[in-house]
């Protein structure tokens, strides 16, 4: 099981592109460069109705899958456990964005109870995955021997990190704030490919670490 758990991490980028892409398909006029893609499944949308149920329940199911085989893989390592807490909570604040949809437009003056949830399991999305890349600088090293995998942390965790900044600003400028938003997950989503494929590489025989007394 902890292969096809591991395995679900490679899955999630494809699920994800194809299922804002069919979704958005349901949606007249629909802008993936200037709209957000929780307005897919916004109170009002023609998708409103089957949005969560082709993106953010089925990625939320996934997440926690695949943090069920990082917890597996690397059981003797302590920061490698709170990394596959940090992705289930990822998991499962994905659910909570889809139950709790936005209001119509995802910008509303007086936004309503259900947008103030959305938005804060939004941020607990961003937080938590981006945190998650960022103990696998040191941990790329330590569990999986590898420079180059903790290089590849750093940088995805810095690009989550910037392309949040530009989607702020593109908020307020009322332009991009999509193409900035599928930047930033996407980049996040890739660092998870990016793990699943190590931890799955580390299973194969002349690549077994020691990992009882890691961080």
């Amino acid at each position: 099981m902890q292969t096809i758990f591991l395995n679900l991490g490679r899955l999630i980028p494809v699920w994800l592109f194809f299922g804002v892409l069919f979704t958005a398909l349901g949606y007249p006029g629909y802008s993936h460069l200037d709209q957000a893609m929780s307005q897919l499944g916004a109170q009002g949308a023609a998708t409103h109705g089957y949005s969560p149920w082709v993106n953010n329940y089925p990625l939320g199911v996934l997440f926690v899958l695949f943090a069920l085989g990082v917890s597996q893989r690397f059981r003797g390592s302590r920061l490698a456990q709170l990394s596959a807490a940090l992705i289930a909570l990822h998991g499962l604040a994905s659910f909570a964005t889809g139950y709790f949809a936005c209001d119509q437009g995802c910008a509303p003056e007086q936004p309503s109870s259900s947008q103030q949830l959305h938005n804060l399991a939004g941020l607990v999305m961003f937080l938590s995955l981006t945190l998650a890349s960022a103990l696998w600088i040191l941990l790329g090293k330590r569990l999986l021997h590898s420079r180059g995998f903790g290089g590849y942390s750093a940088l995805c965790t810095v690009l989550a990190l910037v392309s949040v900044a530009f989607m702020a600003q593109a908020l307020e400028a009322g332009h991009l704030f999509g193409l900035y938003q599928r930047l930033n997950y996407g980049v996040s989503v890739l660092w998870l490919a990016g793990l699943a494929h190590m931890a799955l590489g580390s299973q194969r025989p002349g690549l077994k670490f020691d990992i009882r007394r890691s961080a």
